[in-house]
């Protein structure tokens, strides 16, 4: 819908960036950092205290919360001009772009406190097997926003802006969807301050290291976005509409695992059973395998047939897809570490170590930053993308790599067996994707025959891998069983 109406040009760099801060944060500290320290703490609570110290640790927890992003919220907007300064920095030479994202920033910065209080929510009904609520949550934004570019943005004098207004709207509409849950399980909160409440003040400790543990693939999407900004005009949209595609297996695959996991983990670990905790971990990783590196490789081949079946009508040119396409194909190499990265840190955030993610996090950071300046000048904007893709692969491993070498995951038997089988069956779908889709034809065609042949090809496609899965004697029973 926004690539249809709003296309591609200084404005939707504008908004791309104002709506990316708040979101930004609201992956660092909400459901990163926040989450990450707030459910083991919740479930040590849950475990071993009563039902009346639970709604007050929680009572405690959500008035300190909302004391705090309200003050960060206050400060986001007062200091608007100096953060667009910061995090898009080109954009200071473009007076009208500056002014926009400037005004677009101060709308949307309050999604922060709403999105956030909506996490919070989350983690509760989470830990009690409430699953559905939260997840069906985001639909709301998805919702709000495609309503605001339909019937707000033709009545506002520059129609981008009421993109922003949609994602104010949706922050409240979420935190309101989570309220009925919570009140039937007696845990709606009422605020009461507790920075001297021994749980919300492991919370706090537990928080600061993991702000970086957590979230640094955001904080790569963000550098890239900084470096995009000075880079050709509508470097910073390519960017978010390829990122929107390799964010769709990731939400609904790699983050509703990582959601899963955690409480998991940290059950286990309160339990004080190792064995089960490995199990936990040999499962999440078999099914990241099984259903990542398809994905992946999927993204890869049928990139612009994607971006060009999704998003090239009206003010969305063929160049805009070609363009678009070579950062999408960066991006999905990485899309396989994203998703480690994602159900790997409850490995250690599950038993309260954030230390440990959080230097490894660091040291991703900084060779994302030495890749973004070596990779952006011979490939632009697709450079910022294979960059990020590169240090996910990296923090993964290192992960992964301290995980199996402090024995708190011992890989599974067969695992060898396993890894090749997916090999051989991704490499069958990839020859099958190669022999069969001329991606050529994608820009004479209707949107009518776009979607239907994309449709048809994924379907095929998905038919070969599951077939050649079975034909090598994969079985539920080999992904499945902790």
């Amino acid at each position: 819908m926004f690539a249809r109406i709003f296309g591609v040009d200084a404005g939707t760099d504008a908004f791309f960036v104002a709506f990316k801060i708040p979101n930004f944060l609201r992956r660092l500290f909400a459901e990163g950092a926040f989450s990450q320290a707030f459910v083991p703490v919740l479930s040590d609570y849950k475990e071993q205290g009563s039902k009346q110290a639970l709604k007050l640790f929680i009572d405690k927890t959500a008035g300190t919360l909302a004391l705090i992003l309200a003050i960060v919220t206050l400060i986001g907007i007062i200091a608007s001009p100096i953060i667009i300064t910061l995090f898009a920095p080109g954009f200071s030479n473009e007076g009208k772009q500056y002014d926009l994202a400037v005004q677009m920033l101060k709308i949307t910065f309050p999604y922060l406190f709403f999105i956030s209080s909506v996490a919070f929510a989350g983690g509760i009904l989470n830990s009690h097997g409430k699953f559905a609520i939260p997840a069906f949550t985001p639909v709301f934004l998805n919702i709000c926003m495609i309503a605001a570019a339909i019937w707000l943005s033709p009545l506002m004098p520059d129609p981008i802006v009421a993109l922003a207004w949609g994602v104010f709207a949706a922050g409240v509409v979420q935190l309101l969807f989570q309220f009925p849950a919570l009140y039937k399980l007696g845990l709606l909160p009422k605020l009461k301050f507790g920075f001297k409440d021994p749980g919300v003040k492991r919370i706090l400790k537990l928080m600061l290291p993991a702000i970086f543990g957590v979230s640094v693939t955001q904080i790569n999407l963000l550098l890239d976005t900084i470096i995009a900004s000075l880079l050709a005009a509508g470097s910073v949209s390519w960017l978010y509409y390829s990122d929107r595609l390799v964010e769709f297996p990731l939400g609904i695959f790699g983050i509703a695992l990582a959601t899963v996991i955690l409480p998991s983990l940290s059950k286990n670990h309160a339990a004080n059973d190792p064995i089960a905790f490995s199990k936990s971990l040999n499962w999440a990783l078999r099914l990241v395998l099984l259903i990542g590196l398809p994905a992946s490789i999927g993204l890869l081949m049928l990139a612009e047939p994607m971006l060009s079946t999704l998003f090239q009508y009206n003010e969305f040119s063929a160049n805009d897809v070609h363009l678009a396409g070579k950062s999408l194909m960066a991006y999905s190499l990485g899309l396989l570490g994203f998703i480690l990265v994602k159900v790997l840190v409850p490995g250690f955030s599950s038993r309260k170590d954030m230390k440990t993610p959080v230097r490894f996090g660091i040291y991703a950071m900084v060779a994302n930053m030495g890749l973004n300046i070596v990779l952006a000048f011979p490939f632009a904007h697709a450079g910022l993308a294979l960059a990020t893709s590169l240090s996910a692969f990296f923090n993964a491993s290192l992960l992964l790599t301290k995980l199996i070498k402090d024995r708190i995951y011992k890989p599974g038997k067969n695992w060898a067996n396993f890894f090749v089988k997916i090999i051989f069956a991704n490499e069958i779908m990839a020859l099958f994707i190669y022999i069969c889709v001329d991606t050529n034809q994608w820009f004479q065609w209707s949107a009518f025959d776009r979607a239907f042949n994309l449709a048809l090809w994924i379907f095929l496609a998905g038919l070969t891998y599951l077939f050649a899965l079975l034909l090598i004697g994969v079985r539920p029973n080999n992904l499945f069983n902790k």
